[in-house]
């Protein structure tokens, strides 16, 4: 592939078609999040397909325990900081809990807002059978809607705590989970927490990409958290993997800095105004 080749097929904008398509090629495509405009322009510039702004927001940038806490109007405001800058990568707004649980048209309300007022090009919901009605409802407004089933972080007090799912009997729920997703017409399914042969087998059972995450690698495409690819958090998950140590560096550079600054050394004559 010629350069200017590969230049026309890194700023080609993603769409939810085009990932369907991808599937049918068997062409992976990686998803990251992104809560605010300088990740969004690394990781699109980087060539991501996918930049979910997720409402795991709520623990890697808030600080909270859960995701629970977060709000529609949070959602908004840090999707809007992300689809101003992506030019490449599909925007996907993560609908949090409480904006889209009371009624179908209270979800497609919610997805209105994330595209007119954020500029999303799709929204995230949580949950398989439960979800449908919403999600039927949305995709009827021509809004392109990702599912999400097998660990749900916004399910975390029924489930007791993040832990795998899917597992013995509850096989089935989980993959007739994904099939009722697929059937209300979401162009791809988030699968979380769930093992390997599990997501493998839903894979070839759906027609629609599927996104694994702590899921194994035969999925369509994967997804990780920022924070934890790129060592931010105060630990990373056994599912993911981290690229590179980026809080460590931050770390040493502030220390570094209050050193001379303490010291005097900062600003030196070269730092300063004249």
């Amino acid at each position: 592939m010629s350069t200017i080749t590969a230049a026309s097929s890194r700023e080609q904008r993603i769409t939810a078609r085009s990932l369907q398509q991808r599937k049918g090629k068997g062409e992976p495509f990686a998803m990251l999040t992104a809560y605010d405009a300088t990740f969004a322009r690394i990781f699109d510039d980087a060539g991501i397909d996918v930049l979910l702004v997720g409402d795991s927001v709520g623990n890697t940038v808030q600080g909270g325990e859960t995701t629970l806490p977060v709000t529609l109007d949070e959602m908004l405001y840090h999707t809007r900081l992300v689809a101003r800058t992506a030019r490449r990568a599909l925007v996907v707004g993560d609908m949090p809990f409480g904006s889209y649980q009371v009624s179908a048209e209270d979800a497609l309300r919610s997805a209105i807002r994330f595209v007119k007022e954020a500029g999303a090009a799709a929204v995230k919901l949580e949950g398989g059978r439960r979800a449908r009605e919403a999600i039927a409802r949305i995709v009827e407004a021509e809004i392109p809607v990702m599912g999400h089933v097998g660990l749900t972080p916004q399910s975390i007090h029924k489930m007791g705590g993040y832990r795998v799912q899917g597992r013995g009997a509850a096989r089935d729920a989980v993959i007739a989970d994904a099939l009722a997703v697929q059937e209300a017409g979401a162009f791809a399914v988030v699968l979380e927490g769930m093992p390997a042969e599990l997501a493998a087998e839903i894979t070839r059972q759906l027609a629609i990409p599927t996104i694994g995450i702590g899921a194994g690698a035969a999925c369509d495409g994967q997804v990780l958290v920022l924070h934890d690819l790129l060592g931010l958090g105060d630990w990373t998950p056994s599912f993911a993997k981290q690229y590179a140590s980026l809080g460590l560096l931050a770390s040493q550079a502030a220390r570094a800095y209050a050193d001379d600054v303490r010291q005097r050394k900062f600003p030196g004559d070269e730092h300063s105004y004249r």
